[in-house]
Formats: structure tokens, sequence, C-alpha cells
């Protein structure tokens, strides 16, 4: 498998790419994949002046409820990239269903690939846990490089509280990243505990059962599923203890 594959599995709390194939069946009940709407609708309004013309690039879009929501709010237009074509298609219907689809445009495409070709934006948002575009700082200068002199970067992500996690890195070490990188640090909203405890359970049982009627279907890859369910839970596990979820607001400089 690809390095993209390995690292789309990772984002997506898989241990292994051949979980990929059934990513959408997985997540089909659950339309909010990443950042919550809520949240980036919010830091936007209260610190980026925005109207009809501003342009926003949501990478790794999933299946567009940031898009679609953000088009519904502020009228402006979206572009929302992500590598499964089965997240796009669901974002088109979406957009059509709550009447932005002339505001929003989604596209199938590696990330990777989009950060060397979409330029000139006014926001960029970025919800992939892990190290999809790199170590932290690659990630930050590849976002940077997408929007226009002074424009702003939304990373959903999170810090390891005592620093030394595989995954995450710590809050020091992000503001590190920023000020190597030239971008300022406007605002940062952390995890709601109990609100995102409550999302974690619904999400999760959400999971269980798919992942239950795919055991039943492919037996022969039982263990490949049990695995799945046993990596989402350790991900809300390290959520309530040790890691705290973040939304940073940037803007380059």
């Amino acid at each position: 498998m690809s390095n993209v594959e390995e690292k789309l599995a990772r984002s997506l709390t898989g241990e292994s790419t051949a979980i990929i194939p059934y990513l959408p069946y997985l997540l089909q009940d659950l339309w909010e994949l990443g950042a919550l709407p809520s949240e980036i609708n919010n830091l936007i309004s209260s610190h980026i002046p925005i109207t009809k013309d501003t342009r926003i690039l949501d990478l790794a879009c999933g299946k567009g409820a940031v898009s679609i929501n953000l088009a519904k709010s502020f009228g402006c237009r979206v572009k929302g990239i992500d590598i499964i074509p089965e997240f796009i298609d669901y974002a088109v219907k979406k957009a059509y269903e709550h009447g932005v689809e002339n505001l929003c445009q989604f596209q199938v495409e590696d990330i990777n690939q989009s950060v060397t070709t979409e330029k000139d934006y006014d926001i960029v948002i970025y919800a992939a846990v892990g190290d999809v575009l790199g170590h932290i700082q690659d990630t930050i200068l590849k976002l940077k490089g997408t929007v226009v002199k002074e424009g702003y970067i939304l990373i959903d992500d999170a810090y390891s509280n005592k620093g030394n996690q595989e995954t995450y890195v710590s809050r020091q070490q992000w503001l590190t990243a920023f000020r190597d990188t030239r971008v300022k640090l406007v605002a940062e909203k952390t995890t709601d505990e109990n609100s995102m405890e409550a999302i974690n359970q619904y999400n999760q049982a959400c999971i269980i059962k798919r992942a239950q009627e795919l055991q039943a279907a492919h037996p022969d890859q039982a263990g490949l599923f049990a695995a799945y369910i046993q990596s989402q839970q350790e991900e809300i596990d390290d959520l309530q203890g040790d890691i705290t979820g973040v939304v940073w607001l940037l803007q380059a400089v």
C-alpha cells in the first residue's frame, strides 16, 4: 500500500490500510467527520471579516459538513477536497439538500497534491489528525502556501498534555512551530470534554453497529473490524485523558 494510504488510515484511527475500502460503510451514519462545524463557524465569525467574496478551502473535508455549514452561514464559496470518492459523493448530495450546490465545489484528490496547486484562498481549513501533510512545521507551511498574504489557517488537531505521546506533540511544540513558520496565533478553541464525550459515544455506537455487520458479512476479516473498533476506543480514551483536542486559528504573516 502507498504512503498516502498509510497516512489516511492513521488519520482515521485505523491500524491497517486494509480498513480503507470499508471506511465508507463503517462511517455511513456519520456526517460530521473531524472538525465540528459549529466550532469552525464560531471561530470564523468571531475573528475573521467575511463576505460573499471570501474563498475558503476545506482540506480533508470528509463528507462536507464544515464546507456546507460555512456556505450556508456566510454565503461564500467553499471548495472541499478529500481522497475518498464516496465521501465526496455524499458531500455533493448534502450540498443540494441544503441549497448551497452553487457555493460548494467538491473534489476527489490527495491533499498532498492539492496543497501544491490550490492557491490564493482567504481561509484554509485542515482537519486530519496525524502526519498526512508531514510533521507540524511542514503541515503549517503547506497550508500557508494555499492562502493569500495575511490569510487565515484553521487546524483541527490535538496536543499531548505530557508532551511525549507518539501521535501528538505538546502545546509548546505547537507554539514553537507557529513561531518558526511565521504564523500568528489568533485564537484557540479547546474541546469541551462533556459535549465531546456524548459525541464520541454516539459515533462509537454507530461504528460498532456497522463493524458487527461487516464481521457477519466477512467473517474472514472479523479481526480487522475488531481492531478498528479497538483503535477508535483507544482514541476516545486518549482524548478523555492525556490529550486535549483543539482548533487553532492562525494568520499568515
